[in-house]
């Protein structure tokens, strides 16, 4: 098993418009660690996870992942489309 801990967390931020800055802020964190956790160079404690999850109103597992996520592209046109 891998120690990578995977993530929504940009496409999540992007698509509600949040910046790393007011994600930081609201989790208490500084905002070069949501990038460093974006990037999958560092992964966040169930705390921090769990700040995260609570900020978007999303379901931890809806953020993060043991698994890589499967491409939103395949999920919604299917895995045979160009």
């Amino acid at each position: 098993m891998s120690d990578n801990v995977y993530n929504r967390l940009a496409m999540v931020r992007a698509e509600r418009k949040v910046s790393r800055q007011s994600l930081a802020a609201a989790v208490g964190v500084h905002y070069q660690t949501i990038g460093y956790i974006e990037r999958e160079e560092f992964n966040p404690g169930l705390d921090i996870a769990l700040k995260i999850s609570k900020h978007f109103e999303l379901p931890v597992e809806a953020l993060f992942s043991l698994e890589p996520f499967e491409p939103l592209t395949e999920r919604v046109y299917g895995r045979n489309q160009p």
